[in-house]
């Protein structure tokens, strides 16, 4: 671990174990901790009270923020599994605070100059995959498990259940909750519980909703919104204009914005069903 750059020299900390290899150009906080047999490449940073378990691979360009926990196995920041990269510089980049448990891969985005992207206090489960160009955004829970293909954006607060693939594009919304085992094919609506195969949106994830304390004024506001959308006979485009007009409330808003976007946005996949 490079401990002081301005002496031209590579210096072991006591928290490096001896039989990790670090590139001396890695640029390591005096605070990390590194365990035996990890590899931390050239071109990657680590920020304060980090620590890397044995085992681990880090390669880069890869930044890794503070106070981060990466269990044994992981591997970070290796070449997308994507026949389109073409060897151009890309990143990923971790924020801090998140537990990356073990035998998780986290992939570099597949177009030079472009991240994959993970924010805060995160929790990966073990065997989770995240592939190039994804965007975590923060505290979510992903389990054991489950396979993100490539450009899937995860809204803050979702809840993806284990052993289930994620389709390439598909956005899921903040504090949403998908069930284990689901085909998540298109995108998850926002405050939903979405499961089955082919996946269904069953319910308002209320439960999810009361622990991250919204108040009883947010969740009547949700749960109209969420009759209006999926279990009302206004057709679904007139019923998405109806909520539009009248969304004053910003959890209804982001719900409103979201089903638009998904429905009519370039590039989007469209929102997961209801029951009907």
């Amino acid at each position: 671990m490079l401990t002081d750059n301005r002496l031209g020299e590579a210096t072991l900390s006591p928290s490096i174990h001896p039989t990790a290899i670090i590139h001396p150009q890695a640029q390591l906080h005096a605070t990390v901790q590194v365990g035996a047999f990890s590899v931390i490449g050239e071109k990657v940073t680590i920020g304060a009270n980090t620590v890397i378990g044995p085992h681990v691979v880090v390669e880069g360009p890869t930044e890794i923020g503070t106070g981060n926990r990466i269990f044994p196995g992981a591997v970070i920041g290796c070449e997308p599994q994507d026949l389109k990269y073409k060897g151009g510089e890309s990143w990923v980049k971790i924020g801090n605070n998140n537990q990356i448990r073990e035998y998780v891969t986290i992939n570099r985005a597949t177009e030079e100059g472009a991240v994959t992207r993970i924010g805060d206090r995160n929790l990966l489960m073990a065997y989770a995959h995240v592939a190039h160009n994804c965007v975590i955004e923060n505290e979510v829970i992903i389990a054991n498990s489950v396979a993100l293909a490539g450009h899937i954006h995860i809204e803050s607060q979702a809840r993806i259940s284990g052993v289930l693939g994620v389709h390439q594009f598909v956005h899921i919304g903040r504090l949403a909750m998908v069930g284990g085992m689901s085909r998540i094919e298109r995108d998850v609506p926002p405050f939903t519980i979405v499961e089955g195969n082919p996946s269904r949106v069953r319910s308002l994830n209320l439960i999810g909703l009361q622990r991250s304390g919204m108040s009883a004024e947010d969740l009547s506001a949700l749960k109209q919104a969420f009759r209006l959308i999926y279990r009302s006979e206004t057709p679904y485009q007139q019923a998405l204009e109806e909520l539009g007009r009248s969304a004053a409330h910003p959890y209804v808003q982001h719900f409103q914005k979201f089903l638009q976007e998904s429905s009519y946005g370039q590039g989007r996949r469209g929102p997961i069903p209801g029951k009907k």
